[in-house]
């Protein structure tokens, strides 16, 4: 499983206005700026995040967006699934139930199992806040 640049773009820009907009409104050209991805880009899944009801957007000369809730409130599997879709490792995990034919025979879905389960307590267990904080300390800047 490889994530693409659309999701690792959309925990970028969560991360970027999770950093910068204390109660403000942030704009895309900033965070272009800041994180070097084309602003055209960045419409393009902040559209899908206004969508979901993760951002929350302000029109006008002034306009820009902010989170529509918490940092704490948003998990990277979140932000990931929406972005990504499925987050399975293997096609046959991609639903709730296993479809395959194959799946009371198959050894390695043990493994596939077990790496989804590893996938999913991960950017589960993963908060935006949780990336802001790590991100202050990389930084050594607590006071963004």
């Amino acid at each position: 499983m490889k994530i693409s640049t659309k999701g690792r773009y959309a925990l970028r820009l969560m991360l970027d206005l999770a950093l910068y907009s204390s109660g403000d409104v942030v704009r895309v050209k900033d965070i272009s700026v800041r994180q070097g991805i084309s602003d055209k880009y960045l419409e393009q899944i902040i559209s899908i995040l206004n969508k979901a009801g993760y951002v929350k957007s302000v029109r006008g000369p002034q306009g820009g967006y902010r989170l529509a809730k918490s940092p704490n409130e948003y998990t990277v599997g979140m932000i990931l699934r929406l972005t990504e879709g499925s987050l399975a490792p293997v096609a046959c995990m991609d639903g709730d139930f296993n479809e395959c034919n194959r799946k009371e025979e198959c050894a390695t879905l043990v493994v596939w199992e077990r790496l989804g389960k590893a996938i999913n307590d991960v950017v589960d267990s993963v908060t935006l806040e949780d990336l802001v904080n790590w991100e202050k300390t990389k930084m050594g800047d607590f006071s963004i």
